[in-house]
């Protein structure tokens, strides 16, 4: 009997230890489940907010002091910003915190207090969208140390990441051959295209397959490039200035129109230019606007950029830009419904770093609030967004009826027939809800526009096709498709 007791006894000392371990080990996935939460949290609310603040600051101060910095975390009212050092942290919050927290507070809809932490760069530029609780990474080859110093790279802007579609699709391929093949094909590359639609990022791809081949590359902004100048002048370091930016195999020059007017950075570039040319050596270029329409670029300048490749990003299709938004759910494991990814790409048709603006803020308010994704949480997310695309009410009634026929390959007159073939009446039931939104035309006026019907039937046509809208992304893809199509007429004749 007492050994029977000694082991029950032992018995249950063993499976209490047992209970406990696994409760340390619960514990722990827990509190690092928790953790990682809140810091992806952080981070999609923080690159929100630098989507706002670069177009509220200057530029110099959003390069300067919030290009390289993360959401760290958001715990309680404490929102905390990682910067790369103590510096950028203190200029942060003597000069940066009112305007950082009203644009945070607008976003999480609450108040909140701003801090700041000082980060290492490897820890703030993590892609699997948190920080690492892992060792630190060995120390880099040395080849890899002796790299010249420049602006840091976003580990998620490669060539995997790229969305490619029909706006960007040349851009996408020259990119790609130029990082296959630096200094051979297509020297210089100068991508071009409006703000937020890739640029960047096709850059940042080079520069990381490159790097990947054991290359030496510099990517810097055109700005960097030229503080570089004016303070290898003002230290006498010409020299240094010289080898850092000519002993390389890649350089990437990002917005190259802000040298256009600065003379003496112009010169100097242009030498830079010559000589990386002459040795063989592959330049990239991006710009906002086509070489030749930049102020003040001399003649002699405009022909070494022309003399190579120029490849231009257009602002991207519907299509498109859901495969971004849909991509970048993905990457975070996030299930987005589909009519909420076709809102959000049909709201902000015309910047990329803006859409996925709005799409992290509809990320936040989700996860924050505990509500579903769904349509109206959506619209929330982009009602006081200033570039939120909204239709005009007084769009031209003919022309509505005109590309919806062209769309589903009838004319106009097949539209206004008395007939009640499928199709046919489809395209019409299309074609009332077009009026309806588009225009401040009645109903009696829109019957008129679709062969003398009647209000009532104009109506129910509208609520056919609204209530459908919820359940077919099929008939949602021919109303932008057909709107799209109205868009491009009107900036082609604008």
């Amino acid at each position: 009997m007492r050994i029977s007791l000694e082991n029950s006894r032992r018995n249950d000392l063993t499976a209490s230890c047992h209970c406990c371990t696994l409760c340390h080990g619960l514990f722990h996935s827990l509190w690092f489940l928790e953790f990682s939460l809140i810091v992806r949290l952080a981070r999609e609310v923080w690159e929100t907010a630098l989507g706002r603040l670069q177009v509220e600051v200057t530029r110099h101060n959003y390069e300067t002091w919030l290009k390289d910095t993360v959401g760290l975390e958001y715990s309680g009212d404490v929102f905390t910003v990682g910067a790369p050092s103590a510096f950028v942290a203190e200029c942060l919050e003597k000069r940066m915190t009112p305007i950082i927290h009203k644009t945070l507070k607008a976003l999480l809809q609450r108040e909140v207090t701003v801090t700041y932490r000082v980060v290492h760069a490897g820890i703030a530029a993590q892609d699997d969208g948190g920080l690492s609780l892992r060792a630190p990474a060995p120390a880099a080859p040395a080849r890899e140390r002796s790299r010249p110093q420049g602006n840091s790279l976003n580990p998620r802007y490669t060539f995997a990441s790229f969305v490619v579609g029909k706006s960007n699709h040349f851009a996408h391929a020259a990119a790609v051959a130029v990082a296959e093949n630096p200094g051979h094909s297509y020297n210089p590359l100068v991508i071009h295209s409006g703000v937020g639609l890739g640029k960047t990022h096709l850059l940042h791809a080079i520069a990381h397959h490159v790097q990947s081949k054991g290359l030496q590359y510099l990517y810097v902004s055109a700005e960097q490039f030229t503080n570089d100048f004016v303070s290898a002048l003002r230290e006498s370091r010409v020299e240094e200035f010289r080898e850092k930016y000519r002993s390389i195999d890649v350089l990437l020059i990002d917005d190259i129109q802000f040298i256009a007017g600065k003379e003496h950075s112009r010169e100097t570039f242009f030498h830079t230019f010559n000589d990386l040319h002459l040795a063989s050596k592959q330049i990239v270029i991006s710009s906002d606007a086509l070489p030749r329409s930049l102020p003040l670029l001399e003649d002699r300048f405009l022909s070494r950029l022309e003399g190579g490749l120029r490849a231009e990003i257009l602002p991207p299709d519907l299509e498109t830009r859901m495969a971004i938004l849909t991509k970048k759910a993905q990457q975070m494991h996030i299930a987005v419904p589909p009519d909420v990814v076709d809102f959000i790409a049909r709201k902000v048709p015309r910047n990329i770093r803006e859409m996925e603006g709005a799409f992290n803020r509809l990320l936040a308010m989700a996860q924050l609030t505990n509500q579903p994704l769904t349509l109206d949480l959506a619209a929330q997310a982009v009602a006081d967004l200033p570039t939120v695309a909204k239709r005009p009410a007084t769009a031209n009634p003919q022309e509505i009826v005109s590309a919806t026929a062209a769309y589903f390959g009838l004319t106009p007159d097949d539209l206004r027939a008395k007939t009640r073939k499928k199709n046919i009446a489809h395209a019409r039931q299309v074609a009332a809800y077009l009026l309806r939104e588009d225009t401040n035309r009645s109903l009696a006026e829109i019957g008129q526009l679709l062969g003398e019907r009647g209000h009532s039937t104009v109506l129910r046509a509208h609520d056919k096709i609204a209530y459908e809208l919820n359940l077919d992304a099929e008939l949602r893809k021919q109303i932008g498709e057909v709107r799209d199509s109205m868009d491009q007429r009107r900036s082609q004749s604008a």
